[in-house]
């Protein structure tokens, strides 16, 4: 597990400093805004509708191959990308090409490497190792963004590719020698022996299976609906803070610079409180998200930027331990046989969260302002996720009626 969090912390830092580049990289080939919009949009789009493809190859191939192999073609792609762009021949159709396979690949390995890291633990442990996973990747997101500019500067754009190629090596070379923990095997092994449903043969793996198992299950329905209604109305900060810090708090990129900051030491915060969650549920996802949307609701009232770095730092402490209580709750619900299938369902959701989620953010902010876009959607939130509790609560507390063919059946 040391080894997996260090090849983690390495990869997202990587991926993260391509990511950073590759944004500046659009900018410097076509000078528009909208097309880097268009090259993000373009790597996460296979996710709509291929991640539940990706996510039954997971539960099909063995996982250890499959996140190997799908590591080393992300690297192949970083290394053609690298040397295009040292060679001066990466123009704008190269690059969406490639940002479109790179995201084909993803939706093999984000799952993958998901489910890898839970096996590395005791299944008691595995909500712990999801927080250590957010943490790895919180961490990596900061050394990432930090490093972009250094490559760059000393050494040039194509270099923070190459870096990334090689980070994507260190993890296909360490997954290897990974060895899953002793109570982790003997979890599988023991459902296998009773004729649990992990020892299914592998023609019933079908894709469908999957969904349906995800239709039918109400508590990820819920967990579906909660961070669904969040990720629209909220969360969305590099957005909605840039337009308050920089508009009705008069400050620049500096001071949205050290906005930006306190989220990222929040998230990193937020991890380690979540790798101490025990037991998960969508109740406890339901009250942080609620929380959050309070907290983002006097965000938008802020009358300068140090009243707003105070109430910055909570709100990424609390949506980070939701977003890990969260993953806990999706990776271990599903029986052993199915996460891969119900991960690529969630991914092509979220999918549709994260194109759909900024326009719609962005329209009411139009309407609304960047202080009232923060204040209606963390009502609409609060709201939202309170209405579904108190209809779960009524349901629950329904009593059951017999029918009368019943009552003279049990007579």
């Amino acid at each position: 597990m040391r080894w997996w969090s260090v090849a983690n912390f390495v990869s997202n830092a990587g991926t993260w400093m391509q990511l950073t580049v590759q944004n500046l990289l659009v900018l410097q080939i076509t000078g528009s805004a909208a097309a880097t919009g268009l090259s993000m949009s373009v790597q996460a789009a296979p996710a709509l509708l291929m991640s539940v493809l990706g996510g039954a190859a997971v539960d099909r191939w063995p996982r250890k191959l499959t996140a190997a192999v799908s590591q080393a073609l992300l690297a192949v792609i970083a290394f053609t990308t690298a040397t295009l762009v040292a060679l001066d021949r990466l123009d704008m159709t190269s690059l969406m090409v490639l940002a479109a396979v790179t995201g084909v690949v993803a939706t093999v390995d984000n799952p993958a490497c998901a489910l890898l890291g839970n096996d590395l633990v005791p299944a008691e442990d595995v909500p712990s190792a999801i927080g250590v996973g957010a943490l790895m990747f919180n961490a990596g997101r900061l050394a990432g963004a930090a490093l972009a500019g250094v490559t760059v500067g000393f050494l040039g754009t194509a270099a923070a590719y190459f870096a990334n190629g090689f980070s994507f090596l260190f993890v296909t070379a360490v997954i290897p020698f990974l060895r899953p923990a002793a109570g982790a095997v003997r979890h599988v092994v023991e459902r296998g022996e009773k004729g649990g449903e992990s020892e299914r043969p592998q023609p019933a793996m079908t894709v469908r299976e999957g969904i349906a198992f995800f239709a039918r299950r109400p508590r990820l329905l819920a967990l579906a609906g909660v961070t669904g209604v969040s990720a629209v109305f909220g969360r969305n900060y590099g957005l909605t803070l840039a337009v308050l810090v920089t508009g009705p708090l008069a400050g620049g990129a500096g001071a949205f610079g050290t906005v930006s900051t306190v989220l990222a030491v929040g998230g990193i915060l937020g991890a380690v409180l979540g790798a101490r969650l025990r037991r998960p549920s969508v109740r406890l996802v339901g009250a942080l998200a609620a929380t959050g949307a309070l907290l983002q609701v006097v965000a938008g009232t802020s009358p300068s930027l140090a009243v707003l770095l105070v109430l910055v730092l909570p709100m990424a402490v609390v949506e980070s331990v939701s977003d890990t209580a969260g993953t806990a709750v999706l990776q271990t619900d599903p029986p052993a046989h199915l996460r891969g299938r119900v991960l690529g369902v969630w991914g092509s959701i979220g999918t549709v969260w994260s194109l759909g989620g900024p326009p719609a953010l962005g329209l009411l902010m139009e309407l609304a302002g960047p202080r009232g876009a923060l204040i209606t959607g963390g009502l609409i939130i609060a709201t939202s996720i309170a209405a579904g509790h108190l209809l779960h609560t009524r349901r629950a507390q329904a009593p059951a009626v017999l029918r009368p063919e019943a009552l003279e059946t049990a007579a």
